[in-house]
Order: structure tokens, then C-alpha cells, then sequence
């Protein structure tokens, strides 16, 4: 367990998690910037494995915002 959470507060793990999957498929345009247009239009017509998908694609930028907060307010 506690190199799973070693893993987790890694910079450098995070950021490759956040430029594959939090990016990918990149063309036209990356996936998680795609579901968050779509939920701001409204989120009509998102099924629940859109749903799941942003999740998915949504988790690497998570963990790079609690690594940040970490960083700016300590532990």
C-alpha cells in the first residue's frame, strides 16, 4: 500500500499519467477536453459510458491538482 501512495505523490508519474491517458486519443482533439464541452453544452445525449469515460480521462488531472494542493498548502 504505501508504494501505491508513493507512486501517487510522484510528479513525474502523474504528469505521464496526465499527457497519455488524460490526453489521448489527442486528434482532433484531446478526449477530456471533448467530454467537458459536451457536459457543459448541457451533457444531452451522454450515456453512462461517457460518463464512465470522463472519469476515466478525468483521473490523472485529479491527482495532478492534489499534488499541487499538496505543494501550495502541505500536507
Amino acid at each position: 500500500m504505501a508504494t501505491i501512495k508513493k507512486l501517487l505523490d510522484d510528479w513525474r508519474f502523474v504528469l505521464v499519467l496526465c499527457l497519455t491517458l488524460g490526453l489521448a486519443p489527442f486528434y482532433p482533439e484531446p478526449h477530456i477536453w471533448g467530454k467537458i464541452k459536451w457536459i457543459m453544452g448541457g451533457a444531452r445525449g451522454m450515456g453512462l459510458i461517457d460518463w464512465f469515460d470522463f472519469v476515466l480521462h478525468g483521473i490523472p488531472w485529479v491527482l495532478a491538482i492534489r499534488l499541487l494542493n499538496k505543494k501550495l498548502f502541505g500536507e
